[in-house]
Protein backbone atom coordinates (compact mmCIF):
# COMPACT_ATOMS: atom_id res chain seq x y z
CA UNK A 1 0.00 0.00 0.00
CA UNK A 2 1.21 3.48 -0.08
CA UNK A 3 -0.27 4.61 3.00
CA UNK A 4 -1.99 7.38 4.27
CA UNK A 5 -2.19 10.68 2.74
CA UNK A 6 0.90 12.26 3.97
CA UNK A 7 0.95 16.54 4.71
CA UNK A 8 1.35 18.59 1.68
CA UNK A 9 4.67 18.95 0.33
CA UNK A 10 5.99 16.57 3.14
CA UNK A 11 9.01 14.33 1.69
CA UNK A 12 9.06 10.97 2.59
CA UNK A 13 12.40 11.11 4.21
CA UNK A 14 12.78 7.21 4.57
CA UNK A 15 12.95 6.45 1.09
CA UNK A 16 16.44 6.11 -1.03
CA UNK A 17 17.86 9.10 -1.70
CA UNK A 18 17.33 8.81 -5.50
CA UNK A 19 13.90 7.41 -5.88
CA UNK A 20 11.61 9.08 -7.56
CA UNK A 21 8.29 9.15 -5.32
CA UNK A 22 9.90 11.03 -2.25
CA UNK A 23 7.55 13.58 -2.35
CA UNK A 24 3.61 13.84 -2.90
CA UNK A 25 2.44 13.02 -5.94
CA UNK A 26 1.14 15.54 -8.39
CA UNK A 27 -1.99 14.59 -9.28
CA UNK A 28 -2.32 17.13 -12.10
CA UNK A 29 0.77 15.38 -13.46
CA UNK A 30 -0.40 12.05 -13.04
CA UNK A 31 -3.59 12.90 -14.61
CA UNK A 32 -2.00 14.26 -17.13
CA UNK A 33 0.06 11.37 -18.02
CA UNK A 34 -2.84 9.41 -17.31
CA UNK A 35 -6.58 11.36 -17.62
CA UNK A 36 -8.15 8.05 -16.52
CA UNK A 37 -6.94 8.62 -13.24
CA UNK A 38 -8.85 11.94 -13.17
CA UNK A 39 -12.23 10.14 -11.94
CA UNK A 40 -10.52 8.51 -8.94
CA UNK A 41 -9.42 11.79 -7.52
CA UNK A 42 -10.89 13.56 -5.21
CA UNK A 43 -9.81 16.01 -2.40
CA UNK A 44 -8.65 14.36 1.13
CA UNK A 45 -9.62 15.37 4.87
CA UNK A 46 -6.84 17.25 4.24
CA UNK A 47 -7.69 19.10 1.66
CA UNK A 48 -4.78 17.96 -1.04
CA UNK A 49 -5.96 15.54 -3.68
CA UNK A 50 -5.66 12.23 -3.28
CA UNK A 51 -7.01 8.60 -3.81
CA UNK A 52 -8.79 5.54 -2.15
CA UNK A 53 -6.25 3.21 -1.90
CA UNK A 54 -8.92 0.67 -0.47
CA UNK A 55 -9.75 0.82 -3.81
CA UNK A 56 -8.15 -2.18 -6.50
CA UNK A 57 -9.25 -0.18 -9.53
CA UNK A 58 -7.88 3.78 -7.95
CA UNK A 59 -4.51 2.72 -7.13
CA UNK A 60 -4.14 0.64 -10.25
CA UNK A 61 -4.56 3.27 -12.18
CA UNK A 62 -2.57 4.99 -9.99
CA UNK A 63 0.09 2.93 -10.96
CA UNK A 64 -0.42 3.16 -14.49
CA UNK A 65 -0.16 6.69 -14.26
CA UNK A 66 2.99 6.21 -12.13
CA UNK A 67 4.69 4.36 -14.75
CA UNK A 68 3.80 6.37 -17.78
CA UNK A 69 4.99 9.85 -16.01
CA UNK A 70 8.32 8.68 -14.18
CA UNK A 71 9.16 5.27 -16.23
CA UNK A 72 8.06 5.82 -20.03
CA UNK A 73 5.43 3.33 -20.41
CA UNK A 74 3.30 3.49 -22.41
CA UNK A 75 0.67 0.79 -21.73
CA UNK A 76 0.46 -0.98 -18.02
CA UNK A 77 -2.34 -3.22 -16.56
CA UNK A 78 -2.70 -6.56 -14.72
CA UNK A 79 -5.15 -9.25 -14.05
CA UNK A 80 -8.44 -8.70 -11.50
CA UNK A 81 -7.46 -10.14 -8.14
CA UNK A 82 -3.63 -9.43 -9.08
CA UNK A 83 -1.16 -7.96 -6.49
CA UNK A 84 -0.60 -4.33 -7.47
CA UNK A 85 2.65 -3.34 -5.65
CA UNK A 86 3.55 0.39 -4.17
CA UNK A 87 5.86 1.62 -6.40
CA UNK A 88 7.96 3.57 -4.41
CA UNK A 89 9.25 0.82 -2.09
CA UNK A 90 10.23 -1.38 -5.40
CA UNK A 91 12.12 1.52 -6.47
CA UNK A 92 13.80 1.45 -2.84
CA UNK A 93 14.93 -2.35 -3.37
CA UNK A 94 16.19 -1.37 -6.89
CA UNK A 95 18.63 1.21 -5.83
CA UNK A 96 19.65 0.00 -2.60
CA UNK A 97 21.06 -3.25 -4.89
CA UNK A 98 22.33 -0.21 -7.25
CA UNK A 99 24.35 1.08 -3.98
CA UNK A 100 25.24 -2.36 -3.05
CA UNK A 101 26.54 -3.45 -7.00
CA UNK A 102 28.56 -0.22 -6.51
CA UNK A 103 30.53 -1.23 -3.31
CA UNK A 104 32.59 -3.09 -5.06
CA UNK A 105 32.81 -0.97 -8.46
CA UNK A 106 35.29 1.80 -6.68
CA UNK A 107 31.69 3.37 -5.39
CA UNK A 108 30.20 3.48 -9.03
CA UNK A 109 27.18 2.18 -10.08
CA UNK A 110 27.28 -0.30 -13.16
CA UNK A 111 24.50 0.40 -15.61
CA UNK A 112 23.66 -1.11 -18.76
CA UNK A 113 22.48 -4.45 -20.45
CA UNK A 114 25.73 -5.98 -19.05
CA UNK A 115 24.53 -6.00 -16.03
CA UNK A 116 21.81 -8.56 -15.53
CA UNK A 117 19.08 -9.24 -13.06
CA UNK A 118 16.79 -12.28 -11.80
CA UNK A 119 13.90 -11.28 -10.54
CA UNK A 120 12.53 -14.08 -8.83
CA UNK A 121 8.65 -14.29 -8.61
CA UNK A 122 8.09 -11.03 -11.36
CA UNK A 123 4.86 -11.04 -10.82
CA UNK A 124 1.70 -9.85 -13.17
CA UNK A 125 2.82 -6.23 -12.49
CA UNK A 126 6.71 -6.79 -14.39
CA UNK A 127 7.12 -3.59 -11.73
CA UNK A 128 11.17 -4.52 -10.96
CA UNK A 129 12.70 -5.28 -14.24
CA UNK A 130 10.42 -1.96 -15.18
CA UNK A 131 12.12 0.20 -12.62
CA UNK A 132 15.53 -1.08 -12.79
CA UNK A 133 15.55 -0.65 -16.96
CA UNK A 134 14.73 2.54 -16.76
CA UNK A 135 17.27 3.77 -13.84
CA UNK A 136 20.37 2.05 -14.28
CA UNK A 137 19.31 0.07 -18.19
CA UNK A 138 19.92 -3.57 -16.49
CA UNK A 139 18.60 -6.83 -18.25
CA UNK A 140 16.16 -8.47 -15.94
CA UNK A 141 14.74 -12.16 -16.08
CA UNK A 142 12.03 -12.44 -14.17
CA UNK A 143 10.45 -15.75 -13.22
CA UNK A 144 7.03 -16.81 -11.83
CA UNK A 145 5.32 -20.35 -10.86
CA UNK A 146 2.26 -18.77 -12.36
CA UNK A 147 1.35 -19.25 -15.83
CA UNK A 148 -1.04 -16.22 -15.96
CA UNK A 149 1.87 -13.72 -14.50
CA UNK A 150 4.19 -14.78 -16.79
CA UNK A 151 1.12 -14.38 -19.76
CA UNK A 152 0.48 -10.63 -17.87
CA UNK A 153 4.47 -9.77 -17.88
CA UNK A 154 4.81 -10.79 -21.21
CA UNK A 155 1.88 -8.54 -22.69
CA UNK A 156 3.16 -5.45 -20.66
CA UNK A 157 7.04 -6.00 -22.91
CA UNK A 158 4.91 -6.58 -25.67
CA UNK A 159 3.01 -3.33 -24.88
CA UNK A 160 6.38 -1.21 -24.69
CA UNK A 161 9.19 -1.57 -27.40
CA UNK A 162 11.67 -0.45 -24.84
CA UNK A 163 10.83 -3.27 -23.05
CA UNK A 164 11.86 -5.79 -25.60
CA UNK A 165 15.60 -6.48 -25.94
CA UNK A 166 15.98 -5.75 -22.12
CA UNK A 167 13.22 -8.04 -20.04
CA UNK A 168 12.64 -11.55 -20.61
CA UNK A 169 10.28 -14.06 -18.96
CA UNK A 170 10.68 -17.43 -17.73
CA UNK A 171 7.59 -20.05 -16.26
CA UNK A 172 9.48 -21.81 -13.37
CA UNK A 173 7.63 -25.39 -13.85
CA UNK A 174 8.47 -26.65 -10.54
CA UNK A 175 7.07 -24.50 -7.50
CA UNK A 176 9.26 -25.87 -4.88
CA UNK A 177 12.79 -24.40 -7.04
CA UNK A 178 14.21 -20.99 -7.47
CA UNK A 179 17.09 -21.59 -9.85
CA UNK A 180 17.21 -25.17 -11.50
CA UNK A 181 14.70 -25.61 -14.68
CA UNK A 182 15.44 -21.90 -14.92
CA UNK A 183 19.07 -20.40 -15.48
CA UNK A 184 20.50 -21.53 -18.68
CA UNK A 185 23.83 -23.47 -19.40
CA UNK A 186 26.87 -20.94 -18.13
CA UNK A 187 24.56 -17.72 -17.43
CA UNK A 188 25.34 -16.31 -14.61
CA UNK A 189 23.03 -12.86 -12.68
CA UNK A 190 24.62 -9.38 -11.22
CA UNK A 191 22.27 -10.30 -8.26
CA UNK A 192 18.55 -11.66 -7.73
CA UNK A 193 15.73 -10.18 -6.10
CA UNK A 194 12.80 -11.32 -4.66
CA UNK A 195 9.52 -10.51 -2.49
CA UNK A 196 8.71 -13.66 -0.37
CA UNK A 197 4.84 -13.79 0.47
CA UNK A 198 5.15 -12.88 3.64
CA UNK A 199 1.93 -14.89 5.41
CA UNK A 200 1.61 -18.67 6.71
CA UNK A 201 -1.60 -19.43 5.38
CA UNK A 202 -4.66 -17.88 3.41
CA UNK A 203 -6.46 -17.33 6.53
CA UNK A 204 -3.66 -15.23 7.99
CA UNK A 205 -3.27 -13.76 4.65
CA UNK A 206 -7.01 -12.64 4.81
CA UNK A 207 -6.84 -11.00 8.17
CA UNK A 208 -3.76 -9.14 7.20
CA UNK A 209 -5.43 -7.81 4.45
CA UNK A 210 -8.49 -6.86 5.96
CA UNK A 211 -6.54 -4.81 8.52
CA UNK A 212 -4.78 -2.81 6.12
CA UNK A 213 -7.68 -2.11 4.40
CA UNK A 214 -9.49 -0.99 8.25
CA UNK A 215 -6.59 1.08 8.97
CA UNK A 216 -7.50 2.82 5.66
CA UNK A 217 -10.84 3.33 6.77
CA UNK A 218 -13.01 1.51 4.38
CA UNK A 219 -15.35 -1.17 5.41
CA UNK A 220 -15.48 -3.08 1.91
CA UNK A 221 -16.92 -6.95 2.18
CA UNK A 222 -14.24 -9.78 2.52
CA UNK A 223 -14.39 -10.42 -1.23
CA UNK A 224 -13.25 -6.57 -2.47
CA UNK A 225 -10.64 -6.98 0.20
CA UNK A 226 -9.54 -10.65 -0.93
CA UNK A 227 -9.45 -9.42 -4.69
CA UNK A 228 -7.01 -6.11 -3.61
CA UNK A 229 -4.57 -8.72 -1.85
CA UNK A 230 -3.38 -10.32 -5.01
CA UNK A 231 -3.48 -14.16 -5.64
CA UNK A 232 -2.52 -16.95 -3.31
CA UNK A 233 0.97 -17.25 -4.07
CA UNK A 234 2.26 -13.79 -3.87
CA UNK A 235 0.57 -13.66 -0.57
CA UNK A 236 1.38 -16.60 1.41
CA UNK A 237 3.29 -20.09 1.27
CA UNK A 238 3.35 -23.07 4.32
CA UNK A 239 5.79 -21.91 7.01
CA UNK A 240 5.71 -18.29 5.35
CA UNK A 241 8.47 -16.22 4.76
CA UNK A 242 10.85 -17.67 6.83
CA UNK A 243 10.87 -20.93 5.50
CA UNK A 244 10.23 -19.69 1.82
CA UNK A 245 13.89 -17.69 2.80
CA UNK A 246 15.22 -21.23 3.89
CA UNK A 247 14.87 -22.96 0.71
CA UNK A 248 16.03 -19.98 -1.21
CA UNK A 249 19.16 -19.82 0.48
CA UNK A 250 19.85 -23.31 0.47
CA UNK A 251 18.82 -23.98 -3.22
CA UNK A 252 21.29 -20.56 -3.56
CA UNK A 253 24.29 -22.69 -1.89
CA UNK A 254 23.67 -25.57 -4.51
CA UNK A 255 24.26 -23.03 -7.05
CA UNK A 256 26.53 -20.72 -5.58
CA UNK A 257 27.37 -19.29 -9.04
CA UNK A 258 24.49 -18.49 -10.29
CA UNK A 259 24.68 -14.74 -8.98
CA UNK A 260 26.96 -12.61 -8.00
CA UNK A 261 24.79 -11.75 -5.08
CA UNK A 262 21.78 -13.37 -3.99
CA UNK A 263 19.10 -10.97 -1.94
CA UNK A 264 15.07 -10.65 -0.62
CA UNK A 265 13.56 -8.90 1.63
CA UNK A 266 12.55 -9.33 4.97
CA UNK A 267 9.36 -7.91 6.26
CA UNK A 268 9.40 -9.46 10.13
CA UNK A 269 12.50 -8.59 11.79
CA UNK A 270 11.76 -11.33 13.88
CA UNK A 271 12.73 -13.83 11.10
CA UNK A 272 16.59 -12.21 10.62
CA UNK A 273 18.01 -14.74 13.49
CA UNK A 274 16.91 -17.49 11.73
CA UNK A 275 17.92 -16.57 8.14
CA UNK A 276 21.64 -15.79 9.38
CA UNK A 277 21.81 -19.17 11.03
CA UNK A 278 20.68 -20.33 7.63
CA UNK A 279 23.10 -18.26 5.56
CA UNK A 280 25.99 -19.71 8.10
CA UNK A 281 24.85 -23.39 7.33
CA UNK A 282 24.72 -22.93 3.85
CA UNK A 283 28.38 -21.21 4.02
CA UNK A 284 27.62 -17.85 2.40
CA UNK A 285 30.95 -15.56 2.79
CA UNK A 286 29.17 -12.40 2.60
CA UNK A 287 26.14 -11.34 4.38
CA UNK A 288 24.72 -7.81 3.92
CA UNK A 289 21.50 -6.38 6.01
CA UNK A 290 20.17 -3.17 4.58
CA UNK A 291 17.24 -1.36 6.08
CA UNK A 292 14.31 0.42 4.33
CA UNK A 293 11.75 2.22 5.42
CA UNK A 294 8.54 3.45 3.95
CA UNK A 295 6.44 5.86 6.33
CA UNK A 296 5.80 3.92 9.11
CA UNK A 297 6.78 0.33 7.78
CA UNK A 298 9.52 -0.90 8.03
CA UNK A 299 11.50 -3.68 5.84
CA UNK A 300 15.26 -4.86 4.87
CA UNK A 301 17.01 -6.79 2.30
CA UNK A 302 19.29 -9.15 3.33
CA UNK A 303 22.12 -10.11 0.49
CA UNK A 304 24.59 -12.83 0.42
CA UNK A 305 27.30 -14.61 -1.96
CA UNK A 306 28.91 -16.68 -1.95
CA UNK A 307 32.44 -15.52 -3.31
CA UNK A 308 34.98 -13.18 -1.77
CA UNK A 309 34.73 -9.55 -2.40
CA UNK A 310 37.76 -9.41 -4.48
CA UNK A 311 36.19 -11.75 -7.06
CA UNK A 312 33.67 -9.60 -7.44
CA UNK A 313 34.03 -8.30 -11.34
CA UNK A 314 34.55 -4.11 -11.36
Amino acid sequence: MYGKNPIVNNEKSGLHPRNLHRYRYDFKQLIQACPELGKFVKLSKYGSESIDFADPQAVKMLNKAILKQFYDILDWDIPADYLCPPIPGRADYIHYMADLLASSNNGIIPTGKSVSVLDIGVGANCVYPIIGNKAYGWHFVGTDIDPIAILSANQIIEANPKLQSVVECRLQNNPSNFFSNILKPGEVFDFSICNPPFHTSAEEATEGTQRKTRNLGNNKEKTSVLNFGGQNNELWCPGGEAEFVRRMIKQSSELPNCCRWFSTLISKKSNLPAVYKSLQKAGATQVRTIEMAQGQKQSRIVAWSFSPEKQHPK
